[in-house]
């Protein structure tokens, strides 16, 4: 609950910060070249906080704390910032200088005035990309405590000093190129802001904490042995993103804001469901581990709870998405510059999107398993794979598919979504034979699955035909999506579903 309350505050923040943008730069070129800069904060956070280090810092750091030894603990808390914010500074450095370079890998379909006004945001987003890993390795320390809420919540802070800044242009008449600088310096400003507002908690729980580099230290070098794996894996991942904001430059203009909108509202169920059921049993899973037959046991279960709360979430998030999706972006998306054109390309994006949702959330959670194991390669090696896979599916769909089809090629994005659920299917499948393999048969409840698409098929229903009454747009959405909420949790209440209340199952 912390942390999906931590990531529910930060990306209705982030909801607000992507319909600030839309509103005042819809699809124009502005609005895509930033887009395409912004992709930098979020790759090196995902690959070097979220992703390794949790995965690497976290088993030690709790096993440590687990056994008492509190100043071992520190001591590789400290060396590992201090780790950390070297290699920060080198690669914010190299970004820095090789702005123009990086902008040409990442959106090769931009020329011009376009893409040297991306090289000139990039520039400025890079500093404060160091600070956001940072940001991350606070993270891992206030999870091990099991201080959720504040290292989820963090993030408000960034997007709010965007939105300030946006909206201070905004004021002022500034240009669309003017918009899109104040953003950028925004998001450095937030950054530095999101980083010390976790500091002095991360000092209180770590009192001993000292940035010194101990290479020598036996937990500091499992720690980076971990971290090595975990990176490459999270990097192929990222190069699987990296390929969809390649391919969405090489669509027509205004595709790279349609799919960061897209996928504002794609990351929202996966986040606040799957990331966080998955933040919050690494701890729990690493304390476990791997031993005796109950050691095991009790691993299997707690993974198949995790498995089960994750399916009784996303599944509904899918078939919003799917069914419902032009009235959920229509509602949050449409206005100013954002027009219906741009809200029926992004609701077929999220309809892509929606096949592979829960094999992605499902995924994390196996793939956290097999790091509470100590296990780290099975889980690069099974990431190649679908980075292959959805790469292959993905690009052809998007460049190819609709002349296929002889449609416009802006529909090319929902192929592009699609492909990429595909390839989560792929990585899904084959984490968990292979953690079975090691432990035992694993899975969501059956039951509680079938429930779960059933009632949420029944909820579509009732959103399309809510959707049918003709209403303006803002109260048309939130008429659609009360329905389909009130129908799925009033009927999972009275199928006495185990992820509903007891209390509101009495008062229903």
């Amino acid at each position: 609950m912390l942390v999906s309350l931590g990531i529910l505050l930060s990306r209705v923040a982030g909801f607000v910060r992507q319909k600030a943008i839309a509103h005042y730069l819809g699809d124009s070129l502005e609005a895509d070249v930033f887009q395409a800069a912004f992709r930098i904060p979020n790759f090196l956070q995902n690959l070097f906080g979220e992703g390794a280090l949790s995965a690497s810092f976290i088993p030690v750091y709790v096993r440590l704390l687990a056994s008492g030894d509190r100043a071992a603990a520190d001591r590789v808390a400290g060396s590992v910032g201090a780790l950390l914010a070297l290699v920060c500074s080198g690669l914010v450095a190299v970004g820095v200088s090789l702005a123009p370079q990086f902008a040409a890998l990442l959106s090769p379909g931009f020329e011009g005035d376009k893409a040297e006004l991306t090289a000139h945001l990039l520039q400025i987003v890079f500093p404060g990309t160091g600070l956001l890993v940072l940001s991350s390795w606070c993270l891992g320390i206030l999870n091990s405590h099991r201080r959720f809420l504040l290292s989820y919540a963090a993030p408000v802070v960034w997007n709010a000093a965007m939105i300030v800044a946006l909206l201070g242009s905004a004021y002022r008449g500034g240009s669309a190129d003017e918009l899109v600088v104040a953003l950028a310096w925004g998001s450095v400003l937030g950054s530095a802001l999101q980083f010390a507002v976790q500091v002095p908690t991360v000092l209180g729980l770590a009192p001993g904490l000292r940035p010194w580099v101990l290479l020598r230290d036996p937990d500091v070098r499992e720690v980076l042995r971990n971290f090595l794996p975990t990176l490459f894996a999270r990097g192929v991942m990222q190069i699987s993103s990296f390929v969809d904001g390649m391919v969405t430059s090489l669509l027509p203009e205004g595709t790279v804001a349609v799919f960061a909108c897209a996928q504002t509202l794609y990351t929202l169920p996966v986040s606040l469901f799957g990331i966080a059921v998955t933040a919050a049993e690494l701890p729990s899973l690493s304390a476990i581990g791997a031993g005796d037959a109950a050691a095991v046991a009790k691993l299997v279960e707690r993974l198949n709870q995790g498995l089960g709360r994750i399916a009784f979430f996303v599944i509904p998030s899918a078939v919003a998405f799917l069914v419902v999706g032009d009235a959920i972006a229509a509602g949050l998306f449409q206005s100013g510059k954002f027009g219906a054109d741009a809200v029926s390309e992004t609701w077929a994006a999220l309809a892509g999107s929606s096949v592979g949702m829960l094999a992605q959330t499902w995924g994390r959670l196996y793939a956290s398993t097999f790091y509470a194991l100590r296990d780290t390669r099975t889980p690069f090696l099974i990431a190649v794979v679908r980075v292959v896979a959805s790469g292959a599916l993905g690009l052809s769909m998007a460049l190819y598919g609709p002349g296929f089809l002889g449609i416009d090629p802006r529909w090319g994005i929902a192929g592009l979504t699609l492909g990429s659920g595909l390839g989560g299917w792929v990585e899904y499948l084959l984490l968990r034979r292979t953690l079975e393999a090691r432990i035992g048969s694993t899975g969501a409840p059956a039951g509680l699955v079938a429930k779960s698409w059933a009632l949420a098929g029944v909820a579509g229903g009732v959103g399309l035909l809510l959707g049918r009454i003709d209403l303006p747009v803002l109260p048309g959405a939130v008429l659609v999506c009360a329905g389909f909420g009130a129908v799925y949790l009033g009927g999972a209440a009275a199928w006495g579903m185990p992820h509903i209340p007891a209390r509101f199952r009495r008062s229903r």
